[in-house]
């Protein structure tokens, strides 16, 4: 088998600058790296990984753990952040802790373990894992949260604007004449700290509403739970003229609770959610969301940890905010008079 040494011989550079073009690719003038890799890719060198993190105490590799990898979102945030590592010559590593805190610790052992460089996290829900988090650090992993992050957090993150799409959802809603306004799940300190929920009450206030009291209800966000809800909601005396939801798995859940309870989309309840899924624009008929830039989020992500990784800036702290969109396609109108 090929050796550094093969490699920066067929190069013609110093052993050292041809690890460099491996572990620090930034570091090489453009025609010294492209040198090295057409060496590798002549001599069919693969360096050991392993053995080479164990010296740096890192790997040329990248964490990433989502909420669910199952969910849209999470899926395109994988491919997203795959590329964009694979573009600075990183491997990547998907887990999820499908938002449970608990798992969340366990896969981090994990990780650990296998020395990532960084780590880029959508935090579960539960007693937080900032010690551990702090020990990967403190071990050289740069940690990054993204779309959640825990309360007190020192990490970096990458997240939507969530209270400013909820403000503007909701005036959105108020605007076509929606008075009686339910979210798919109420805001809970310790079981479902998260900001959409959150910030629905005083985005209610901020139009003149204020919560109904019949329609809270703390649950997990997704479909099935999102399905029970509704039914609940839309079964009470005065049920909800409008429902925001608050990611895309829980609109599947209410598009079906409320088809099934033959209520028609917007003539009886319009229907809002986060979340551009394809499935959206699909039915009938088409749900008026608020689309993430999920893309634009992921390739964010990879450069701030990257930028850290290979400029030894762990303790850097960077925080980024992007705007949602909304894309009005008619399943929200205005509410039916009695």
């Amino acid at each position: 088998m090929p050796s550094i040494l093969d490699v920066a011989k067929r190069a013609g550079v110093a052993p050292t600058t041809a690890k460099r073009a491996i572990h620090e690719p930034h570091l090489l003038a453009p025609d010294t790296l492209a040198r090295v890799r057409r060496a590798i890719e002549e001599l069919g060198y693969e360096p050991d990984q392993v053995a080479g993190g164990l010296r740096r105490g890192r790997t040329q590799t990248l964490g990433l753990m989502v909420g669910n990898i199952i969910e849209p979102f999470f899926a395109s945030l994988v491919r997203t952040v795959a590329h964009a590592a694979q573009g600075r010559g990183y491997a990547l590593i998907v887990t999820d802790n499908e938002y449970d805190s608990a798992l969340e610790r366990a896969n981090l052992r994990v990780l650990y373990g296998q020395r990532v460089s960084g780590l880029i996290i959508r935090s579960g829900y539960g007693a937080p894992n900032l010690d551990y988090l702090q020990r990967m650090r403190e071990r050289g992993t740069y940690v990054l949260e993204i779309d959640y992050f825990y309360p007190g957090s020192p990490f970096s993150h990458v997240m939507l604007d969530n209270e400013g799409s909820v403000f503007e959802g909701v005036r959105y809603l108020h605007a076509l004449g929606h008075r009686r306004i339910a979210t798919l799940g109420s805001y809970d300190p310790v079981y479902h700290p998260e900001e959409r929920s959150r910030a629905f009450p005083e985005a209610l206030r901020s139009v003149g509403l204020s919560p109904v009291e019949a329609y809270q209800r703390v649950i997990t966000l997704i479909e099935p739970e999102a399905y029970r809800l509704t039914l609940e909601l839309m079964r009470l005396p005065e049920p909800p003229t409008a429902i925001f939801s608050l990611n895309g798995t829980e609109a599947a859940g209410a598009f079906r609770a409320l088809k099934e309870l033959g209520l028609r989309i917007p003539e009886d309840v319009s229907l809002l959610t986060f979340d551009n899924y394809s499935w959206t624009a699909l039915v009938t008929p088409p749900l008026d969301v608020i689309e993430q830039p999920v893309e634009e989020m992921g390739r964010a992500a990879v450069e701030v940890v990257l930028d850290a990784v290979e400029h030894q800036a762990l303790d850097k702290v960077v925080r980024l905010r992007f705007p949602g969109r909304l894309i009005r396609r008619g399943s929200c109108a205005p509410p039916r008079r009695p």
